[in-house]
């Protein structure tokens, strides 16, 4: 993990479309849609109201009034990972999926249209790992950064990071970056010399029984306390609080299985 801000204004708030490349939403597909609301409510404060039903119903959770991420439910026979998923901006969403594919990636779902929020298209690298494009209309993606409860980051956890930098160079036009010890496969993934995102080679550290994936964090206040909340409302703790360079971090799941960290990050 590597610091980024964003594109958040000087109270955090984001206002304009995303440079294409630029994570810009983060969504999760369950099964108890209902129970998954009650924990990350507790979790992180959020509150929810109704979103686009294109792929089933959801709800798009609020920080403040602020909108800050996605929940939606999965149909009952789709037995597919819990995972949250990062959305990465477009300016043409059929173009970029087209490229996807030419570049040895699929797309699953899409691309569609959102109502009137946007377009939307899910696919996958050609390592496998998950991730969303959204070329926005009404809905311009996360609101507000910067805060306990919005996403901070988001990176990729796969075997290597070699095999799968040129798909995303290609395909969203980042500048990449090796960060850290050269032994420690980091890459962060850049847009006009700010980094956006990162790409971690973990190797037989990669959980078998989830392959390469994109992992969000989330800001918090105080991770140790975040923690503890987590656990009392059900959640799992795959790897315990500590401190990083960039802040305290610990990985997490919620009751379902979705994995993610939270992240107290110095100020």
């Amino acid at each position: 993990m590597t610091e980024a801000r964003g594109s958040a204004g000087p109270n955090g708030e984001t206002h304009d479309l995303r440079a294409p490349g630029t994570p810009c939403w983060v969504s999760l597909m369950v099964h108890g849609m209902d129970a998954t609301q009650e924990f990350y409510g507790a979790l992180f404060g959020w509150e929810f109201r109704p979103g686009p039903h294109q792929l089933g119903p959801y709800a798009r959770a609020l920080l403040d009034g602020y909108e800050v991420a996605g929940i939606g439910q999965l149909p009952p026979d789709r037995h597919l990972p819990i995972a949250w998923t990062p959305y990465l901006a477009s300016d043409d969403v059929d173009v970029t999926a087209e490229t996807v594919r030419l570049c040895g990636g699929t797309i699953g779902v899409g691309p569609l249209d959102a109502a009137e929020a946007g377009r939307l298209a899910i696919g996958s690298d050609p390592a496998g790992a998950v991730f969303g494009i959204w070329q926005a209309a009404a809905h311009l993606g996360t609101a507000i950064t910067g805060v306990p409860g919005t996403p901070a980051w988001n990176e990729l956890v796969t075997v290597e990071s070699e095999s799968v930098i040129k798909f995303y160079e290609t395909v969203f036009g980042y500048e990449t970056k090796p960060t850290g010890p050269a032994d420690f496969d980091y890459v962060t993934l850049n847009l006009a010399g700010h980094p956006v995102a990162g790409i971690h080679g973990v190797g037989h550290a990669l959980p078998r029984d989830r392959g390469p994936h994109w992992m969000t964090y989330f800001e918090v206040a105080d991770t140790d306390a975040s923690v503890t909340r987590l656990t009392d409302l059900g959640g799992h703790v795959l790897t315990p609080p500590a401190d990083s360079p960039y802040g305290r971090v610990a990985t997490v799941a919620d009751p379902e299985g979705a994995r993610f960290s939270l992240i107290q990050i110095p100020r």
